[in-house]
């Protein structure tokens, strides 16, 4: 009887463990980036090689670059394990990428007092003047988003005309109107409702198990988080001025070569991460034409017109230069003003001393004596004579004799010799 007792308890322990179920776990706050994509895509891998019931994604975001939130959404698309969304905490929001990735879910969740919408695309330029000249591009990225969240609303049997409004007339609700214009598939005030009211939800013809279950959060790698923080504008912008600043610093001082060092090293760095940002190609022709624009101030007299000019041209580039980005990827005034600031300052002071100080006669050694009016003091002719210069006593030699007291003109030196003329 005891070893039936003991069979019935392993059998029981055994199929409980068996039954146990876990649910996988990941926290989005903020920009929708490369980072963000790299993440989902192997916490989806994790959550499968783990046979978890479905990865969950909490989410808030103002939303971030299209390319990326592409990749999420085939990501879902391919995954093994249901994908669950679930913008939260209380306030939080999906905008813009995130209206794409949310409706993109197998369940799309949202906590009360949340909202999502917004979606349209970021309009490329600067408004104003060069808006006209824009409208045929903006035109073109609104008819791709439009379709491709419709695609997306489609697929998931959600609420296809809010959907498009979300993108062409930026669009947003509340979490409790999403639900009723199935927007989204439920409301959860916390992780244990939402798993109650996930448990027996079908998923591609497979009920859910989720009641109960054990959430186990799958964080960041190091990589992912370092590429989080160094794939952003601002970390590229200021890697282009230490680009600038290195290069143009070890031309006007040959041999330093540090900082020729740091800026090759950053531009390096600068060309990887154009590939992965939207940069704009405008924006760095300007900041291109304020570096030659400094420069030239240097050689021309034009009582800083050409340097005014470059002062604007690099604040304008520095303004378009990520104004293709979305959401959460732009670049602040906070940093373009002072870094504007700091490059005029640097061309003017050192920038512009130092290639001065390359074209500058010299004015030690030598050459230094080059042209230079003394008196003779001795008699001096081909055979050679005397004159004081520079503090010392020099042997001088002249085709043509000079007496004593009179005045010469350096024209030449050979070894520790001068050659003088007489001075009319």
């Amino acid at each position: 009887m005891k070893r039936i007792g003991l069979g019935v308890v392993i059998g029981l322990l055994l199929g409980a463990s068996v039954h146990a179920t876990q649910i996988g776990l990941i926290k989005i706050n903020g920009a929708i980036g490369p980072a963000t994509a790299s993440y989902i895509a192997r916490a989806l891998d994790t959550a499968a090689a783990q046979q978890d019931q479905c990865l969950i994604i909490q989410l808030d975001t103002p939303g971030g670059l299209l390319e990326s939130t592409k990749q999420i959404v085939q990501s879902f698309y391919a995954s093994k394990v249901p994908t669950v969304v679930y913008v939260s905490p209380s306030g939080a929001s999906a905008g813009s990428a995130g209206v794409f990735i949310t409706l993109a879910a197998d369940v799309a969740a949202m906590a009360p007092n949340t909202t999502i919408g917004a979606a349209h695309p970021v309009e490329i330029g600067t408004g104003g003047n060069v808006e006209k000249t824009d409208n045929v591009m903006k035109q073109k990225l609104e008819n791709y988003a439009s379709s491709f969240i419709e695609s997306i609303a489609d697929k998931r049997h959600r609420n296809v005309e809010w959907a498009k409004s979300a993108v062409l007339e930026s669009q947003a609700t509340t979490a409790e109107k999403a639900l009723d214009t199935n927007v989204i598939d439920l409301i959860a005030t916390d992780l244990p409702d939402l798993l109650n009211q996930l448990d027996g939800h079908v998923i591609n013809g497979k009920p859910m198990e989720t009641a109960g279950a054990t959430i186990v959060e799958i964080p960041m790698n190091s990589w992912e988080k370092f590429s989080q923080l160094f794939l952003r504008p601002e970390v590229m912008f200021i890697l282009m001025l230490m680009v600038i600043y290195g290069i143009m610093g070890e031309l006007t001082s040959p041999g330093a070569i540090l900082p020729g060092v740091i800026g090759a090293i950053a531009l390096i760095l600068v060309l990887y991460m154009s590939a992965v940002l939207p940069v704009n190609i405008t924006g760095l022709v300007l900041i291109g034409l304020a570096i030659v624009l400094f420069v030239a101030d240097v050689f021309a007299t034009t009582h800083g017109v050409l340097t005014a000019g470059g002062i604007i041209a690099f604040f304008l580039g520095a303004l378009m230069l990520f104004s293709q980005a979305g959401p959460g990827f732009g670049l602040s005034l906070r940093w373009i003003i002072p870094a504007t600031i700091l490059t005029a300052l640097f061309f003017i002071f050192i920038v512009g001393k130092g290639i001065g100080a390359q074209f500058k006669s010299a004015s030690t050694g030598k050459e230094a004596m080059l042209g230079k009016t003394v008196n003779a003091i001795s008699r001096i002719d081909p055979a050679g004579g005397r004159v004081f210069i520079e503090g010392e006593i020099w042997n001088a030699v002249s085709a043509t004799p000079v007496e004593a007291g009179q005045p010469v003109e350096v024209t030449g030196i050979t070894g520790l010799t001068l050659q003088v003329k007489p001075k009319n």
